[in-house]
C-alpha cells in the first residue's frame, strides 16, 4: 500500500500522560509512550536517540470494569476541555476530527476524593519543542493550570504561563501588558489565549490538542460516522487498503440526493453497487474507520479509540496496528492508543512489551495500570520477549484478569 507523504510539517507526538482522581482512578496514574531500552521492534519507534524514542502504538487490556475506558476518557477529558471552547467560537487552527467529550468526574468511593480536584499532566512534542501542560479541575472550575516548554533534547525549561485560581503569571515569551489576565474560572487559560491572541507558542500547543482524534466503538452509532475525502488519490488509498484487508471493493460513491453511501464491486466483469447499510458490520466499521487512520498517518495525529477490536477480525486489527508501526507509512509520527479484548492479538510478533498495558480494579474499586514490561516473574526477571503473552495472560500470570484464572483453574491458582 502506498501513502503520499506530506512535507513541511515536523513530527508531533504524545510522550506521557498522568492523571489523578478521575472516575475509577484515585491515585496518580501514568501512561507512558516513551520507549524503554528493549530491542524488539526498534525500527518502528518514533523520534531519535538524542530526544528519546517514542512508541507508535499502545494497547490496554483488562476485564470489564477494570478501568480501560476510564483511562482513555481521562485523556479525552483533558483534550476536549481545551478544544471545546476554541471550537465553539470557531477559532481552531487544525481540522478537528471527531473529538468525543468526556465529563470530568472524581473518584466517588472515598469521601475525601469527592471534594478534591481532578488533576491532569501531559507531555507532548510539537514542532521543535516539548511541552508540559497541567490542569486541575473541581466542579468544572480551574483550580490551577500551567504550561512549560523546552527545546526537544534540551534541559532548560521555560514558563509560558502559570495559573493558581484567579492569579495568572506570564513567562517571558508572552509577558505583554496587552494580554488579558482576567478569564472565566471555567475556561482554560490556554483556550482563552488561543481564542483571543495570535501567539506562536500558544498556536503550536493549540494545534497539538486539536489534532487528536477520539472515537468510542462501544457506541454503535460511531460505526455509521463516515469521513469522506474529496480527490481521487485519497479514494485510491482507501480502496487499496480495503483490498489489502480482503474487502474486494473497486470504489465507492456518495449520493448527495439520497444522502447514501454506495460501495462498488466487480463480479464476473460487471459492476454492482451495494448500500453501505447492507454491508456486514465488520466492513461498515472498516469503511468508517479507515479514512481516520489514513488521515492520522498523513498528518501525524494521535488516534484514541475505545474498543477498536469490536466487530473486527483479528487479522484486520493486526493490519491497522501494522500501519502505525510501519516507518514508511508512518513517516509523520502518528500514534494509536486503544483498548481491546482481543487476546489473540497479544503476541510478541505484534507488540513490544512496553506497548502492552493492563488495567485492573482492586478490592477498593480503585483502578491501576501497568505495562507488560514492568511485570516480574517469580525469579524477579522480566517477562521474556519470546513468551506467549496471550497464553500467560489467560493463565492469570499478569494479574489483570483474575476471573479468567478462576475459570481455567477451578478457582485455585496452580
Amino acid at each position: 500500500m502506498q501513502i503520499r507523504q506530506f512535507r513541511g510539517r515536523n513530527i508531533r507526538m504524545l510522550c506521557q500522560f498522568s492523571f489523578k482522581n478521575f472516575k475509577s482512578y484515585k491515585e496518580i496514574t501514568t501512561f507512558d509512550f516513551q520507549a524503554t531500552a528493549i530491542p524488539e521492534f526498534f525500527q518502528t519507534l518514533l523520534g531519535d536517540e538524542k530526544s528519546g524514542k517514542i512508541l507508535p502504538v499502545g494497547v490496554i487490556y483488562g476485564p470489564n470494569g477494570g478501568g480501560k475506558s476510564n483511562l482513555l476518557q481521562a485523556l479525552s477529558c483533558l483534550i476536549t476541555t481545551v478544544v471545546k471552547p476554541i471550537r465553539d467560537l470557531e477559532k481552531t487552527r487544525e481540522r478537528v476530527i471527531i473529538q468525543q467529550r468526556a465529563e470530568c468526574e472524581p473518584f466517588l468511593f472515598d469521601e475525601e476524593s469527592k471534594e478534591e480536584p481532578t488533576e491532569f499532566r501531559i507531555f507532548f512534542r510539537q514542532e521543535k519543542s516539548e511541552y508540559c501542560y497541567c490542569l486541575a479541575l473541581k466542579q468544572e472550575e480551574i483550580v490551577y493550570e500551567t504550561l512549560h516548554w523546552r527545546t526537544i533534547g534540551g534541559k532548560k525549561t521555560g514558563t509560558v504561563f502559570e495559573r493558581e485560581g484567579s492569579e495568572i503569571s506570564l513567562g517571558a515569551s508572552i509577558n505583554k501588558s496587552s494580554i488579558n489576565r482576567s478569564v472565566n474560572p471555567k475556561m482554560p487559560y490556554l483556550s482563552f489565549l488561543a481564542i483571543n491572541y495570535n501567539i506562536p507558542v500558544i498556536a503550536e500547543v493549540q494545534r497539538w490538542f486539536e489534532s487528536c482524534i477520539i472515537r468510542n466503538y462501544a457506541n454503535p452509532q460511531v460505526d455509521r460516522m463516515i469521513m469522506l475525502f474529496e480527490g481521487e488519490e485519497i479514494k485510491k488509498d482507501i480502496v487499496r487498503a480495503l483490498n489489502d484487508m480482503g474487502i474486494d471493493l473497486i470504489g465507492y460513491r456518495f449520493d448527495e440526493s439520497e444522502k447514501q453511501l454506495y460501495t462498488q464491486r466487480c463480479v464476473k466483469g460487471k459492476e454492482y453497487e451495494l448500500r453501505f447499510s447492507d454491508e456486514s458490520d465488520g466492513t461498515q466499521k472498516l469503511i468508517a474507520a479507515l479514512p481516520v487512520f489514513l488521515l492520522a498517518l498523513k498528518e501525524g495525529r494521535l488516534v484514541i479509540i475505545d474498543e477498536l477490536d469490536a466487530k473486527l477480525h483479528p487479522k484486520l486489527l493486526r493490519y491497522i496496528i501494522a500501519m502505525f508501526k510501519n516507518p514508511v507509512l508512518n513517516a509523520k509520527g502518528a500514534q494509536l492508543l486503544f483498548t481491546s479484548h482481543d487476546v489473540t492479538t497479544m503476541k510478541n510478533t505484534v507488540f513490544r512489551r512496553d506497548e502492552i498495558w493492563f488495567a485492573a480494579e482492586d478490592d477498593n474499586h480503585e483502578s491501576e495500570i501497568y505495562s507488560l514490561y514492568e511485570i516480574r516473574r517469580e525469579d524477579n526477571e522480566r517477562v521474556n520477549s519470546t513468551a506467549a503473552y496471550d497464553k500467560q495472560y489467560l493463565e492469570g500470570r499478569y494479574g489483570a484478569d483474575p476471573y479468567l484464572t478462576n475459570m481455567l483453574t477451578g478457582g485455585e491458582w496452580k
